[in-house]
């Protein structure tokens, strides 16, 4: 089988034309102003909003990734559904996604790996028209080389769950690790600060116990934060504002953060 899943918010989340998306992307990562971590991040959380909203957010995460550009051959990403509900972690029908920067191969290989675990499930229509992965593959497109993509839309997971999958996939310095997640939806400028502040204290100390008012991704959330227990990996805040920071009212804002998690040593292989 040979199918291609093609962009469903281009245009809309992002820019819909090349040269456009291109030159949006480059200019958010160049607009950051935090170093890099001391050693490659193995994992980074970013958020999925409209590039309007979100993306200077997202750019922190994925600036951080500069020296990864010829190192990562595979990213494993994981976004929570918004559409259509499924059990578990639903892998796409489809060999490669699409965006107007170019295709990237889905690893059919590693999904292939993953497929005997029982919260592991294929749905196409899981994929279609979600967004928390798509947004994300410009970035990708922009600061990786040549990379595969193992894409999976959570829903209703335990974090063991979502971590088992992790950890089954979690290789060596070749794979990066996405969670893609927002913070705290609709609440007033200063209490949405106030709880994302929590959110994000809460995910530096790798506690798994977030639920969907405070971060939208949770569930991939928490199946990180668990895995990244047991790996032991530090955490680093890179970015925390709202959209109230970037393109919107201040009375019903949507919280951003971007995070990144190092091993404690370098992986040498």
């Amino acid at each position: 089988m040979s199918q291609t899943r093609s962009p469903a918010v281009a245009g809309t989340f992002y820019p819909g034309q090349a040269a456009h998306l291109a030159q949006a992307v480059a200019a958010m990562l160049q607009a950051v102003t935090h170093p890099e971590p001391a050693r490659p991040p193995k994992a980074i959380i970013a958020p999925h909003a409209g590039y309007i909203y979100s993306g200077p957010i997202a750019a922190s995460a994925y600036a951080a990734l500069g020296t990864l550009h010829h190192v990562v051959k595979r990213v494993v990403m994981l976004g929570p559904v918004h559409r259509v509900p499924v059990r578990g972690l639903a892998a796409p029908g489809a060999s490669a996604f699409a965006t107007p920067l170019g295709t990237v191969p889905v690893d059919r290989a590693a999904i292939a790996a993953i497929a005997h675990l029982p919260q592991v499930v294929e749905s196409a229509a899981a994929h279609a028209l979600e967004h928390s992965l798509e947004v994300q593959l410009p970035f990708l497109q922009q600061v990786l080389d040549d990379f595969t993509l193992v894409p999976l839309a959570v829903g209703d997971a335990a974090p063991e769950e979502v971590a088992e999958v992790l950890e089954a996939l979690w290789g060596g310095a070749e794979t990066l690790i996405v969670i893609s997640s927002d913070l705290s939806h609709y609440l007033p400028y200063d209490i949405a600060q106030a709880t994302d502040r929590r959110t994000a204290q809460a995910i530096l100390d790798l506690r798994p116990e977030l639920g969907h008012e405070q971060a939208c991704g949770g569930t991939p959330v928490n199946g990180l934060l668990l895995a990244a227990r047991r790996r032991h990996l530090q955490a680093q805040l890179l970015d925390l504002r709202n959209s109230g920071d970037t393109a919107g009212e201040r009375d019903r804002v949507v919280g951003y953060a971007a995070f990144s998690f190092t091993e404690e040593t370098a992986d040498a292989s």
